[in-house]
């Protein structure tokens, strides 16, 4: 892929992350930093192209006539819709951009709808429900707090501190070998199996939580769904790592995704910030949300290489068909929860 193909791909994922027009200020921001993270290849000028975006200089039409394979205006097409349905909804705004999209790329229906359902049965994934043999068992009504060093009560999860943290590195191992894969809407896959996890911490401390709930607890500790797709496909593509089935895994082509460990060290984070705020009873402020999940998420960015050959093993085994099963409740082939 060109760089001309390669900037018009990541024009489109802006156009389609500012396609609804109801981005909330944080999730905007988040975007505006995703483009400087991602200004690392000088002949892109992403901070260039997110203001040509912003300020409506870029247009679907003009990025569209970049594309020159079908190659890489079937990945243009897939990266869009993932993009627009990162956060689990399409609005009626993304889904007439999506179809201007898809004739402007002058994709085939069906080349398309297999697109849309794969994306939507990733972003729109059943969280756990009480019946789940999957789901931790809530503590019973009787059960005691533990307290703290400071003498605050705290509320005692029915996973062990050992099994606790096992459960997070487990999960933060696997998101790290999503981010592998060549394929980007396998990239997708990642937000909602986090969510399962964050479900999971609040089910075992007795917590029934829904999707608006994990979604503002996500929000609050600073990781917009939109921003964080748009960073992990983003920097695939820079690294030469998408639409490559079966090369650069391990090499060359996939050095900028296994040097960043982004889904590693987020799911890392936020597994050991739920375990907090859950622990204490949700007493924590956006703040101490906020400035965990920072100080969390840089230990989990120092971890990295140490858990990175595991991390490759673990992307050896997985497909879009096992991750897609993961998201909706546990791999069958094992019977046993993906985490």
């Amino acid at each position: 892929m060109n760089p001309q193909e390669t900037r018009s791909i990541l024009t489109l994922c802006l156009l389609a992350a500012y396609a609804d027009g109801e981005k909330h200020d944080r999730e905007r921001e988040a975007i505006r930093r995703v483009a400087e993270a991602l200004a690392q290849d000088d002949s892109l000028n992403m901070p260039s192209l997110y203001q040509d975006v912003l300020l409506q200089r870029a247009t679907l039409q003009t990025a569209t006539a970049g594309l020159q394979t079908p190659q890489a205006r079937q990945l243009a097409y897939e990266m869009a819709v993932c993009v627009c349905d990162a956060d689990g909804a399409v609005s009626p705004n993304e889904a007439a951009f999506l179809s201007q999209l898809r004739s402007a790329l002058g994709l085939a229906e069906s080349q398309a709808q297999a697109i849309d359902s794969t994306a939507q049965s990733l972003a729109q994934a059943t969280l756990p429900t009480a019946a789940d043999p999957q789901a931790p068992t809530a503590p019973t009504a009787t059960a005691s707090p533990a307290t703290a060093q400071d003498g605050t009560p705290r509320n005692v999860s029915t996973l062990s501190q050992a099994d606790m943290d096992k459960r997070i590195l487990n999960a933060a191992i696997l998101n790290g070998a999503i981010e592998l894969l060549p394929e980007s809407l396998s990239t997708m896959a990642i937000i909602p199996l986090q969510m399962r996890l964050v479900y999971q911490i609040g089910k075992s401390y007795g917590y029934e939580l829904d999707r608006g709930h994990i979604k503002d607890f996500l929000a609050t500790a600073g990781v917009g769904m939109t921003s964080q797709y748009l960073e992990q496909a983003g920097r695939k593509l820079l690294g030469g790592l998408l639409g490559k089935a079966g090369k650069g895994l391990l090499g060359g082509l996939g050095k900028q995704a296994i040097s960043t460990g982004m889904s590693f060290a987020a799911t890392y984070a936020l597994g050991h910030v739920a375990n907090q705020y859950y622990a204490t009873g949700r007493t924590l402020s956006t703040q101490m949300l906020k400035d965990a999940y920072s100080h969390t998420m840089q230990k989990g960015k120092n971890l990295h290489a140490s858990y990175l050959p595991q991390i490759q093993e673990r992307a050896r085994t997985l497909d879009t068909a096992q991750i897609l099963a993961m998201v909706r409740g546990g791999n069958p082939a094992s019977g046993q929860n993906p985490f």
